[in-house]
């Protein structure tokens, strides 16, 4: 309606029929300038704005889904624990000579009933030394004792080391 050139009309009559189309149209105009700032608004969140909880909702299923499949198969794999692998150190090489050392505990009988005690096995520790010029090996061995009368449990500690659990003795380090 702005592209016309504008004539009022002369009669008061016409001159009301005017105003009120012109109302009618900027009523028209203004509902849909609303309808289209409200899509504008839609179009700026889904593109800006945070993503939809649906979308996000599903894919936590499909995880939570795709983990519990994981951790039954997972458990269906899983080796008996005698059958895993255990990491082991590598042998001190032979070439090393090696001093027996034997650490017997203090008597031959039981301390609690007196009884004769008997050897079940050994428990062998090696230790990497240095003497000036070469390196030896220092193994000790500490024998598993059991007294026949009452199976009391008997073996002799193991010294003091300067790394527990390590090989290397006191002499390679000091």
């Amino acid at each position: 309606m702005l592209d016309q050139t504008l004539t009022l009309p002369k009669d008061p009559e016409e001159l009301r029929s005017f105003t009120a189309r012109l109302l009618a149209e900027v009523k028209a105009q203004a509902v849909l300038i609303e309808k289209l700032r409200h899509q504008l608004a839609g179009h700026r969140a889904h593109r800006f704005g945070a993503s939809s909880e649906t979308a996000e909702q599903l894919q936590l299923a499909l995880e939570t889904s795709e983990i519990a499949a994981a951790a039954m198969t997972a458990r269906m794999k899983l080796p008996d624990i005698e059958e895993r692998d255990k990491p082991k150190r590598r042998p001190i090489p032979d070439h090393i000579p090696r001093m027996e050392v034997e650490l017997t505990p203090g008597a031959d009988a039981c301390a609690d009933c007196g009884g004769r005690l008997r050897r079940i096995g050994e428990d062998v520790t090696e230790e990497l030394e240095y003497v000036p010029g070469r390196f030896i090996v220092n193994r000790i061995v500490r024998p598993r004792l059991t007294c026949s009368c009452c199976e009391r449990f008997v073996q002799a500690p193991l010294p003091s080391r300067p790394i527990e659990r390590g090989r290397p003795g006191s002499l390679l380090i000091g």
